[in-house]
């Protein structure tokens, strides 16, 4: 048996989905359910009840689950372990950062910078939130900023922003509008990034969409968030990004593209702050958690 055996019995167990496990694991949903096959039958035991609409867990994989997130959890920590017992007390700590973070949380992630200073030198890190996630989980990063949710139950996390999201909209379909409802739009096409690029929580927001009648869909993919304002200014389409003018975000918007508060349809984006349970706990983020907790404080509501 393999540790990837693990990783990817894991990972279909928590998402009890192979599609979505697979677009965590970064890899494509055929060879993940190959390799769930080959465990299975080298421990001689289904450890899936599997049909077309749902995945869940036998109760040989009930048993399999906590064991196997133990010994995950174990090999991840060596890394963080080892420098922890040879490293160089003053040393460096990365901080993952997924694009378009708020200028308000990054002053907070100055300060805590600042704060810190005598101990680690803090180094920010990009990518998108679930190789970050990835990234934490494995020991390669201290700490990530993501988008909510986060389910690993190996991860402890801090909520720390809270940003109001609107419909990107054709300013020209929509021209003299402050607001829009969700009624208005129930015959546009709702159309989204790459699911590589987007944050969790666009999966919830699919499903909600889907709940109050809106059914076109068109995912797009080699591209990112400004190809999605493209097929907006020119289509009976729509997206959703953040509301707040100070957003980064706004830096990815077309001409003829506008965003407007959903009136009918409140939706936010939620950011935390992240970090292994075990390293926290008596480990040697003990410190560095605490001293977020307190710059962090109540989150940000924009």
């Amino acid at each position: 048996m393999e540790m990837l055996h693990l990783r990817y019995f894991v990972a279909v167990a928590e998402e009890l989905n192979f599609t979505a496990a697979a677009r965590r694991l970064h890899m494509a949903t055929s060879p993940l359910s190959q390799r769930i096959r080959d465990l299975e039958h080298e421990l001689g035991q289904r450890l899936f009840d599997r049909d077309t609409h749902h995945v869940r867990l036998t109760a040989a994989g009930e048993t399999l689950l906590p064991i196997a997130r133990d010994v995950l959890d174990q090999v991840n920590s060596i890394p963080w372990r080892l420098r922890e017992a040879t490293g160089p007390r003053h040393g460096t700590m990365l901080l993952g950062m997924p694009a378009g973070i708020h200028p308000d949380l990054r002053a907070r992630v100055n300060t805590l910078a600042e704060r810190i200073s005598d101990r680690v030198d803090l180094k920010r890190w990009p990518g998108v939130t679930s190789a970050l996630i990835d990234a934490v989980r494995d020991g390669k990063l201290a700490l990530t900023l993501a988008r909510l949710p986060v389910g690993d139950p190996a991860l402890d996390q801090l909520p720390v922003m809270s940003e109001r999201l609107g419909a990107v909209v054709s300013a020209t379909r929509f021209a003299g509008r402050e607001a829009v409802t969700l009624a208005e739009l129930s015959d546009f096409t709702y159309v989204s990034a790459p699911p590589e690029v987007l944050p969790p929580y666009f999966d919830v927001l699919e499903r909600e969409l889907a709940d109050r009648g809106v059914r076109k869909r068109m995912k797009l993919t080699g591209t990112d968030y400004s190809g999605v304002s493209e097929v907006i200014s020119s289509s009976a389409a729509f997206g959703f990004s953040m509301l707040d003018e100070d957003s980064p975000m706004r830096g990815y918007r077309v001409a003829d593209v506008t965003v407007l508060p959903v009136t009918d349809f409140p939706a936010h984006m939620e950011t935390g702050l992240v970090w292994r349970r075990d390293r926290a706990d008596g480990g040697d983020l003990d410190d560095i958690v605490a001293i977020a907790r307190e710059v962090f404080g109540e989150p940000i509501l924009r």
